[in-house]
C-alpha cells in the first residue's frame, strides 16, 4: 500500500504501518477523552482522560493488529505465502497467496473476525473487573475497546467482499459450484451492492449533522472500490484461463544497455520501440531491472551525461518475472497483478507481458481458445 513505511515483522512476516494509522490513533484519542470517557466516567482530571483516551486508541490499534495476525498466521500454517501485513486508518490488510481449498479459503477468512469477537469478550470481562475494583476510567476504556472489537468482528463478517465475511461468502459458493472465478464474482457483487448501501448511509448521516457518517462513507467508498476491482480481476483470470506466456508476451523484446547513459537513451529511443519501459542487460545480456521510459526526461539536462541506466531502474530482484513455460493466469496471481511482467530464458529476456498486452488478448482472443469451463469441485 502507497504511503506505508516498514516497521518490523509480526510472527515472521513484515509490518508496515500506513501514515493514516497515526491519525486514526490522534482521532480516536481525541474522541475518548473529550466525549466518550466523561460520559462514561465523569469526575476526573481532563490529564486522566487525555492518557486513557491515548490508552484506548492504541488499545484498538492493537487489536487490528491481532486481527491481521491471526489471518498471516492460519494462511502460513496452511502453506499459503503472506507477502506483509498493513495497519493503515481503515483497518488492516494482510497481502497473501489464493487459497486452494474452499476450506482453507473459509478458515484463513473466518481467523480474523473470530479473533475480533474474542478480544471483545475479552475486553468486556476485563471492564467488568476494572468496575468492581472501583477503577472507572480504565472500566470505560475497556468497555470501549471490548465493543470496538464486537462491531470490528460482526462488520468484518458481512458477506460482502473484501471484507472477511465476502471471502467466507466465496469460500462457500465455491465449494458449493466448484468454479473459484464464479465466486470471487458472487462475493465482489456482494460487496459493490454493501458498499453503494454505506456510502448511502454515511451521506444521509453526514447530512443530518453526525460525524460518524463520514466514517461509513468512507469505508462504503473503499469496499465499494475495492469489490468493483476484484470482480474486474476475476473477470480478466477468467478470459486468460490457459494462456501461456508465449501467447501474452511481446517478443522479440527490445533491450538497453544498463551501462548507458541517460544522455545516450534518449537518444536511442526511436529506435527502441514504443513501450513505456525497457528491459535493462548487463554486460554479459542477463537481465539486470526494468527501466520506466518516462524516468528518462525526468533527468536534468545538466546531469543526463553522468547518470546512467541502472541508476534509474527498478533492480530485478524487485521486477515480476516469468518463464517461457509459465501460465500467464498463475504467474499474475503469484505477481500480485503487477504489470510489465518480464520472461526471462535462462537469465535473459526474451519477451515482457504489459498492460497492453493483456488488453490485447482480452479483446482478441484466439478463435481456437474455448471458454474453460467450471473447474471440478476441489476435496475440502
Amino acid at each position: 500500500m502507497n504511503g506505508s513505511v516498514p516497521l518490523g515483522r509480526l510472527f515472521g512476516v513484515p509490518l508496515r504501518i500506513h501514515w493514516s494509522a497515526p491519525l486514526l490513533v490522534l482521532l480516536l484519542s481525541n474522541s475518548l477523552s473529550g466525549r466518550t470517557l466523561p460520559a462514561w466516567a465523569p469526575g476526573h482530571s481532563a490529564g486522566v482522560y487525555a492518557a486513557a483516551g491515548l490508552l484506548g486508541a492504541v488499545l484498538l490499534l492493537a487489536s487490528l493488529l491481532a486481527h491481521e495476525a491471526a489471518h498471516a498466521v492460519v494462511a502460513r500454517r496452511a502453506g499459503i505465502g503472506v507477502q506483509d501485513v498493513t495497519v493503515w486508518g481503515l483497518g488492516g490488510v494482510t497481502r497473501m497467496g489464493r487459497a486452494g481449498t474452499p476450506r482453507v479459503q473459509f478458515a484463513v477468512s473466518a481467523a480474523g473476525p473470530l479473533t475480533s469477537l474474542a478480544l471483545g469478550g475479552l475486553g468486556l470481562a476485563t471492564g467488568v473487573g476494572a468496575h468492581q475494583a472501583g477503577a472507572a476510567v480504565l472500566a470505560a476504556v475497556l468497555f470501549w475497546t471490548g465493543w470496538a472489537n464486537l462491531l470490528l468482528g460482526v462488520f468484518n463478517l458481512l458477506p460482502a467482499a473484501p471484507l472477511d465475511g465476502g471471502r467466507v461468502l466465496q469460500a462457500a459458493v465455491w465449494r458449493r459450484l466448484g468454479d473459484r472465478e464464479q465466486a470471487e464474482r458472487v462475493a465482489g457483487r456482494c460487496g459493490q451492492v454493501a458498499g453503494a448501501l454505506m456510502v448511502f448511509g454515511g451521506w444521509f448521516e453526514v447530512l443530518h449533522g453526525s460525524g460518524a457518517g463520514l466514517w461509513l462513507l468512507l469505508i462504503g467508498f473503499f469496499v465499494s472500490v475495492s469489490a468493483g476491482a476484484e470482480v474486474r480481476r476475476s473477470a480478466l483470470e477468467t478470459a486468460l484461463q490457459g494462456v501461456p506466456i508465449t501467447e501474452a508476451m511481446s517478443s522479440p523484446v527490445v533491450t538497453a544497455s544498463d551501462w548507458l547513459t541517460t544522455e545516450r537513451l534518449l537518444e536511442e529511443l526511436p529506435t527502441k520501440g514504443r513501450h513505456s519501459v525497457l528491459p535493462l542487460v548487463d554486460f554479459d545480456g542477463r537481465a539486470s531491472g526494468l527501466l520506466a521510459v518516462r524516468r528518462l526526461s525526468a533527468v536534468p539536462a545538466a546531469r543526463r551525461a553522468e547518470v546512467r541506466a541502472r541508476e534509474l531502474a527498478v533492480p530485478l530482484s524487485r521486477c515480476p518475472v516469468a518463464s517461457p513455460g509459465d501460465s500467464l493466469v498463475e504467474t499474475l496471481e503469484r505477481a500480485g497483478m503487477t504489470l510489465p511482467l518480464l520472461v526471462l530464458d535462462g537469465g535473459r529476456p526474451v519477451g515482457i507481458v504489459t498492460a497492453h498486452d493483456i488488453s490485447r488478448l482480452v479483446e482478441h482472443p484466439r478463435p481456437d481458445r474455448r471458454a474453460p469451463g467450471p473447474t471440478p469441485t476441489p476435496s475440502a
